[in-house]
């Protein structure tokens, strides 16, 4: 992707975003891998296209179960084109296993699997490590109206069993991951990634990671894992 004469509007951690029209963003994937809200941080070679490989292939998925996203269509091999909204400041985070911060929290062993998914929410705001944050309060400070809210639950828990039916397929379970929403004309649609960026996935029997664990906890080599994730998924 040629970025030149693109207006550059947001540079994250692991992704660029850039306007190509009034309606529509291109977002580009770097291979920058971080941990630890920033403090760890590297440039992996190939990192970028996997994770837009691999979102890509879900945002797909989902659309087809009648889960609206912001993908349009490839750019490149490290881009897509994105519908543009304005992104709601909550991250949404769904647990199916007992896992990192959680396991810290509530001083619980790892691989724990709840009787039913925990639905948490944490203020996405960098400055303040994105804390996590209630219903009630969103409601409160009008982050967001209750019933777009709802929607926004609704269509989290519908997507934890569309990803994790498919995964069982593969003996692979989706352990926790982060979701981002944006909204256009009242309308809300999934936004950010689903990869391993933003997902845990393990084996179903082994719990052997397939993520971004790998490179928190020093467990290898981050590039091979996610390619093995490729395999596994049949891309």
């Amino acid at each position: 992707m040629n970025a030149k004469n693109l207006k550059l509007l947001y540079e994250g951690k692991a992704k660029k975003i850039f306007e190509f029209t009034e309606n529509e963003v291109i977002i580009f994937f770097k291979d920058d891998v971080t941990a630890f809200n920033g403090l760890k941080k590297d440039s992996l070679s190939g990192k970028g296209k996997i994770n837009k490989k691999i979102s890509k292939f879900f945002f797909d998925m989902l659309e087809k179960e009648n889960i609206p996203t912001h993908f349009i269509k490839d750019i490149d091999e490290n881009s897509f084109l994105a519908k543009k909204g304005k992104i709601i400041p909550l991250e949404v985070i769904v647990r199916n296993y007992t896992a990192g911060s959680f396991c810290k929290r509530y001083g619980l062993k790892k691989g724990i699997k709840f009787k039913n998914p925990i639905l948490e929410y944490s203020l996405k705001n960098d400055e303040l490590g994105d804390p996590m944050i209630c219903k009630n309060i969103i409601l409160s400070l009008n982050l967001i109206e209750n019933n777009l809210l709802e929607k926004i639950e609704n269509y989290s828990l519908k997507i934890n069993n569309i990803i994790s039916n498919f995964l069982l397929e593969k003996n692979l379970i989706l352990v926790d991951y982060k979701l981002e929403f944006g909204i256009n004309n009242n309308e809300i649609f999934l936004a950010d990634e689903i990869s391993p960026d933003t997902c845990r996935f393990w084996d179903k029997n082994t719990m052997e990671s397939f993520d971004k664990d790998i490179y928190r906890e020093n467990k290898g080599n981050l590039i091979d894992k996610y390619k093995e994730f490729l395999r596994r998924i049949n891309l």
